[in-house]
């Protein structure tokens, strides 16, 4: 809601997105649709870092919500799919420098991000939590004034947080996040709900979400494309809304996170 990342504020100008740390590739001309179905293959992008929507295994494969709702979408395309892990705070980054094609790993979409990129979706709903151990102290938001937070580095809840004011401590991804609480080094971790209550049910974790009203917030996320590809992002829509539609996208749902997330 993986700010879930650095917030970029506009394309007009070298000197904005110098601010971020990214240079602009050399924009294409045509749409990249035809260049993907020549080469046969898209590449997907995600953190590897976020249980249960895309994490790596034992077996070293990269798995989860994200990565199966990729590869079912490239297959309706007609396309193999490479799947790229990366740090989440560059990951928009090496989309505009073309180190891969799009991004499915649970990117909210915001109005700064849709400056720099398009996106295909939503694709499912993910809201804010604030989460402490069961025998925290904390009870109010107000509590967290002398709290130290943690979050994932990039993740919009990191700019939300700072903007509350908290003091803020940054992490790799989810499962860092939940260690770190356990023991101790953070005092509460903001992070969307749904897979820090699924890791909590997995692992019996000492762990309860924070009982606070944090005003509805609700994020979408999104699959993240180069702009200027009007083709590619409507034969991903496509294919999303088709899966959808047949019961392809609820298989996939259950199996990853137990029910319908739309």
């Amino acid at each position: 809601m993986t700010n879930r990342r650095t917030l970029l504020k506009t394309l007009l100008g070298a000197g904005a997105l110098a601010a971020t740390g990214i240079s602009l590739p050399s924009l294409a001309m045509a749409d990249e649709l035809e260049s993907l179905k020549e080469k046969g293959v898209i590449r997907i992008a995600m953190s590897g870092a976020y249980p249960p929507f895309n994490f790596i295994n034992e077996q070293n494969e990269v798995v989860g919500f994200d990565p199966a709702i990729g590869e079912e979408i490239a297959k309706r395309m007609g396309l193999k799919v490479e799947i790229i892990t990366t740090a989440w705070d560059g990951i928009i980054g090496g989309l505009l420098a073309n180190k891969y094609d799009a991004i499915v790993g649970s990117m909210s979409i915001t109005p700064e991000r849709e400056k720099v990129v398009d996106f295909v979706g939503p694709y499912y709903r993910m809201s804010r939590g604030i989460f402490v151990t069961k025998d925290s102290k904390i009870q109010t938001l107000d509590d967290l004034k002398s709290a130290t937070l943690g979050v994932t580095l990039g993740e919009t809840h990191e700019q939300w947080a700072r903007d509350q004011g908290y003091n803020v401590r940054t992490y790799k991804g989810l499962p860092e996040l939940m260690l770190e609480l356990e023991n101790g080094r953070v005092d509460a971790i903001v992070n969307d709900d749904i897979p820090v209550l699924l890791a909590i049910s997995k692992n019996d974790a000492p762990i309860k979400e924070l009982d606070v009203d944090l005003g509805g917030v609700a994020d979408q996320a999104g699959i993240a494309i180069r702009k200027d590809n009007p083709e590619l992002k409507k034969a991903m829509q496509d294919a999303l809304n088709a899966m959808q539609e047949d019961g392809t996208y609820l298989e996939i749902a259950n199996k990853w996170v137990g029910g319908d997330i739309r």
